[in-house]
């Protein structure tokens, strides 16, 4: 038996894990600095709040994973499975939650009268890109695609009845839609569009597609 190839995949994790670290502490050393003085709402109310938030949840999202894979062992659960199931059901919620707060972040005026809705689809792209220097428009374009990507990429590594990018595709519009009604019913003074459902839908099933080789299978 070959005791070296455990002790290699060990090294390149830990060679993978560490400046994944590094940067973490280095977003998360970024985003706090705005916030000394910004009281409660700055930290859960604002962008860089949200960021700084979500880095340094990251060690217990983790363990969350690793207590979850662990019980699953326990439990008669097959160790891979164990592991990406425990992986796929906290990411869903790790990667999608800090999103989800960012978009119902109020605009300039929230609890007024206007209640923007923008449903001619591609309209608000092609506005974007428009607008404003290219940077600026791939930021605010790839920042709707990845709203729900982590939702795409792993609801159907942990759930076999998903493994479709139709499906996803599905799934990432009706939790697209349900964002968009929340900022029109909530008064947030945001533009409720056609094209972020379009986006974030289009997110998620690319994501799939990425994650297809990992795809939870029916049994047979």
């Amino acid at each position: 038996m070959d005791h070296t190839a455990p002790a290699a995949r060990r090294a390149r994790r830990t060679a993978l894990l560490v400046p994944a670290l590094l940067g973490a502490v280095a977003v998360a050393f970024l985003a706090q600095r705005p916030l000394h003085h910004a009281g409660w709402h700055g930290w859960t109310g604002t962008a860089n709040g949200i960021v700084f938030l979500t880095v340094a949840t990251l060690p217990a999202a983790a363990l969350t994973v690793r207590v979850l894979a662990r019980r699953r062992r326990a439990a008669g659960a097959e160790p891979g499975w164990a592991r990406r199931s425990a992986l796929a059901e906290v990411g869903m919620v790790y990667g999608t939650v800090p999103w989800v707060r960012m978009i119902l972040l109020p605009g300039v005026d929230p609890g007024g009268p206007r209640r923007r809705v923008s449903p001619v689809p591609l309209h608000d792209i092609a506005e974007i890109v428009a607008a404003g220097p290219p940077a600026t428009a791939a930021a605010q374009i790839v920042g709707n695609l990845l709203v729900f990507a982590a939702l795409g990429f792993l609801a159907p590594v942990r759930f076999a009845a998903l493994a479709s990018v139709w499906r996803v595709l599905a799934l990432g519009a009706a939790c697209s839609v349900l964002v968009e009604a929340a900022q029109y019913g909530l008064r947030l003074d945001r533009v409720s569009s056609v094209d972020d459902v379009l986006l974030n839908a289009g997110g998620a099933a690319l994501a799939a597609l990425a994650a297809r080789r990992w795809w939870r299978r029916p049994a047979a």
